[in-house]
């Protein structure tokens, strides 16, 4: 079936439960806001968009996609005659989902989902707001997944394993017991754990049900006595099941948690019901009082121990070789003409999949070719994909996540002839990159307060960037972790206004997208340290964790200050003296030349 196929058939579902409204959001039963398993994309399978942000709304005349700035240009393209509107989220007139959804739902009408993939929190929400229209919800039903049919693709099926104590630093135990201590602070006795990355970092473990991110489908429930561990237990081999037992954790079937929380009375449960799906908060008994808070693992995740940021340091090493093996084959291959933007990708991969101790990619990598470089989350493929010639711009934005750490970098490559005004935009994103990465400030700073620093010069030409500057990045774990980032405005229910914190790590990556023209972005991973402490407060700073050298012929000298060509010289030297040792004498002649000292 093609998209209107698809939505047709959806509709008549819709007809023959009486839903008048269908919502479809992307997440998964955990709550996942960007990578799900295959099993849970029917956002995608319905609208046809294939991007992995956003919402589908179907009505008996109507069918809108949902998704933000960072795929507005990709969804034009995927979305075009399919008779699925785009709804530009964030832009002038455009209602936001939710109110859109209670506003559609007519008087003694029913709005229908898949309870599973929507948050305790969001049906409260539309539970009240239909209330005055005597509309009410349906939140049994898995309409699209009816659609698909046997053709959905099934759970995912893969061997859970453990990591080290060498790569995490703690002992699950000692995890347990940092997780118990609040928890008692709080006066909980029952923590419930529903992030996917939640239970991998409790128990030092991770999987592979999801692309580019190791973790499995599991749930974990923490009490004062007992750890359940509630995953498929297929993916469970008997060496680690030996592990976990040693830990004072059970392993339970996947599909039991919902029976086991129904089992708890009169309990502080602490669960945030903007994680915990509607299906397992249905399960709860009204008895218990419940904690509505984010997890205490997800600051723990964040702030990185002395072993994780060692690691961290290591495999950006590892990386930054992979990233200079790269750029350098990019710029003398593409002159002989064969290059296409999926050839320069695979490259890539081979370079990091060398590698010690490589897992996968962090992500796809986004290997964009002038135009295409405006669409923020681009993917070639081998049936679409642009040739690569030598004049303008690569973007390539890529990871990877080793056994040490997680890495995301993003370097835009000049191929060739460039014109004033490429090179004016390349050095007027370096100058906000490097502004922000040298920023002081007081502990209590958000990235909020920061973000004016990467983009203010790109404000002073009145352009701007539809997107958060940074976000912070997991260990051995998602390459997108809360709860800090760094983006224009105040904070928001969803996206509260963080305050960094040493051992963080947050991203910096400031970029232009003009739409059928050109993407131009340079990210690096920051490390936030403790600075002086005086009279004024404790200050922080950002080191840079990242190794990869800034392309100096794209650069228009003119735009930098001294100070700003000072800190180019000097991150540059600090690039070839940690990846030096790491090539061969021809890589080392070529980055010896990468990384010259620059002079107006």
């Amino acid at each position: 079936m093609n998209t209107a196929d698809r939505i047709q058939a959806l509709r008549q579902y819709m007809k023959e439960e009486k839903i008048d409204v269908c919502y479809i959001p992307n997440e998964d039963d955990h709550l996942s806001e960007e990578y799900t398993a295959d099993y849970f994309k029917c956002k995608s399978y319905i609208s046809g968009f294939s991007g992995e942000a956003g919402c589908t709304v179907v009505t008996d005349d109507f069918a809108g996609l949902w998704t933000d700035g960072r795929y507005f240009t990709q969804a034009e393209k995927e979305l075009a005659g399919s008779g699925v509107e785009l709804m530009r989220m964030g832009q002038e007139g455009v209602p936001d989902v939710l109110s859109f959804l209670i506003d559609k739902t007519p008087d003694n009408g029913t709005l229908g989902y898949d309870g599973r993939v929507v948050a305790a929190s969001v049906s409260l929400r539309l539970k009240e707001a239909l209330r005055p229209k005597g509309a009410k919800l349906s939140v049994h039903h898995d309409l699209a997944g009816k659609v698909w049919g046997k053709e959905r693709p099934a759970m995912p099926k893969e061997k859970i394993y453990t990591l080290a104590k060498k790569y995490t630093g703690e002992s699950a135990e000692e995890r347990i017991a940092r997780t118990r201590e609040a928890m008692k602070k709080k006066g909980a006795d029952v923590l419930i754990l529903t992030a996917l990355e939640d239970p991998c970092w409790l128990l030092n473990v991770r999987g592979n049900d999801i692309a580019c991110t190791p973790v499995a489908y599991a749930y974990a429930i923490v009490t004062m006595r007992s750890v359940n561990y509630y995953i498929d237990k297929a993916k469970v081999t008997k060496r680690t099941e030996a592990y976990l037992k040693e830990s004072g954790v059970q392993v339970r079937d996947y599909d039991s948690v919902a029976k086991d929380l129904k089992k708890l009375h009169g309990k502080t449960i602490w669960a945030n019901l903007a994680k915990l799906n509607t299906e397992l908060y249905s399960a709860l008994a009204s008895d218990n009082r419940i904690l509505n808070e984010a997890s205490p693992l997800l600051l723990f995740r964040a702030l990185k121990n002395e072993t994780e940021i060692r690691n961290i340091r290591n495999a950006h090493v590892k990386d930054g070789v992979a990233m200079v093996r790269f750029i350098r084959w990019v710029k003398e291959a593409v002159k002989e003409g064969n290059m296409t933007e999926v050839s320069a990708q695979n490259y890539l991969y081979e370079q990091r999949a060398q590698q010690k101790d490589y897992i996968e990619p962090s992500f796809p990598t986004i290997c964009a070719y002038q135009a295409n470089g405006a669409m923020m989350h681009y993917s070639a493929t081998e049936e679409n994909h642009a040739g690569v010639n030598p004049r303008g711009f690569l973007l390539v934005d890529s990871g990877g996540t080793y056994k040490d750490g997680t890495t995301d970098i993003t370097r835009t490559i000049s191929l060739g002839r460039l014109t004033k005004e490429e090179k004016m935009l390349y050095t007027k994103v370096l100058k906000g990159h490097m502004d922000l990465g040298h920023a002081r400030f007081l502990y209590g700073t958000t990235g909020n307060n920061l973000d004016i620093l990467a983009r203010n010069p790109l404000w002073q030409i009145d352009i701007d960037y539809q997107c958060g500057t940074g976000h912070g990045v997991g260990h051995v774990l998602g390459v997108h972790e809360g709860p800090h980032g760094i983006r224009w405005g105040m904070g928001t229910p969803a996206r509260p206004a963080v305050r960094l914190e040493p051992g963080m790590i947050v991203t910096n990556e400031p970029g232009v997208y003009m739409p059928d023209k050109l993407g131009i972005r340079i990210e690096n991973e920051l490390l936030v340290c403790k600075g002086e402490k005086n009279f004024y407060g404790q200050f922080l700073y950002f080191e840079d964790v990242t190794y990869c050298p800034y392309d100096l012929e794209a650069i228009d000298l003119k735009y930098l200050s001294d100070e700003e060509i000072g800190w180019l010289n000097d991150y540059h030297q600090n690039v070839y003296r940690t990846l030096a040792p790491h090539l061969n004498k021809d890589e080392q002649k070529w980055l010896r030349n990468a990384t010259r000292k620059v002079k107006r």
